[in-house]
């Protein structure tokens, strides 16, 4: 899965009527979808059967479970399920967002997928999400530092943001952590970087 993923070969050239030529429809973007996910072995997000029924007589459920019989599509399970937009314009747009180093704006993205600036808004949001949540560590270097959100530091909790930065992409992290001692400090920095990674700080001895 990880050599499908779009920002190397995005970067090597690949331009915005490369996108097009390459997800020309819903249909094809959603078999793109479907091949990272599963692979040749399509799995029932609901109960891990590879029993599948494809096609279903139900155009929006192209997948039917034969052992927990369950409907479901690729979108099912993912930041992409409930949403009004087709797989051609989730794909594009992941492309694009994964691809830049500096991030993408809504307003580019309504210009270039034609859609409201609101919905481009929602959909760079839900994309972001998801890149957030993977399980994927920075390699490094690393910087790792910390900011309270809100009102006078003294009238503060202990409780305070952590934010991560990897210098190679700029991809960023953040996380509330629950105090600022070693241990809270320091945990949040081993869970999203790599063993060998190299971490900068500031002279904060946490």
């Amino acid at each position: 899965m990880a050599n499908s993923a779009p920002g190397e070969h995005y970067r090597e050239g690949l331009s915005l009527t490369d996108l097009f030529k390459m997800f020309s429809d819903s249909e094809t973007a959603e078999n793109w979808f479907i091949q990272v996910r599963w692979g040749d072995r399509v799995k029932c997000p609901h109960c891990g059967s590879h029993n599948i029924q494809d096609p279903t007589t139900y155009p929006e459920m192209r997948f039917r479970c034969r052992a927990c019989r369950k409907f479901f599509s690729a979108r099912a399970g993912t930041v992409m399920q409930g949403s009004n937009f087709d797989c051609q314009t989730w794909a594009i747009a992941i492309f694009q967002m994964k691809a830049s180093l500096e991030g993408v704006s809504s307003l580019k993205l309504h210009r270039d997928l034609n859609i409201a600036q609101k919905n481009a808004w929602h959909l760079a949001h839900r994309i972001r999400e998801a890149f957030n949540d993977n399980d994927v560590n920075f390699p490094g270097p690393a910087e790792a530092d910390e900011t309270f959100i809100g009102g006078k530091r003294k009238n503060m909790s202990n409780r305070k943001r952590k934010t991560l930065k990897d210098r190679e992409t700029s991809e960023v992290t953040a996380k509330a952590v629950p105090g600022t001692d070693a241990d809270a400090l320091q945990g949040s920095v081993t869970e999203n970087t790599e063993k060998t990674a190299t971490v900068y700080t500031d002279e904060a001895r946490a």
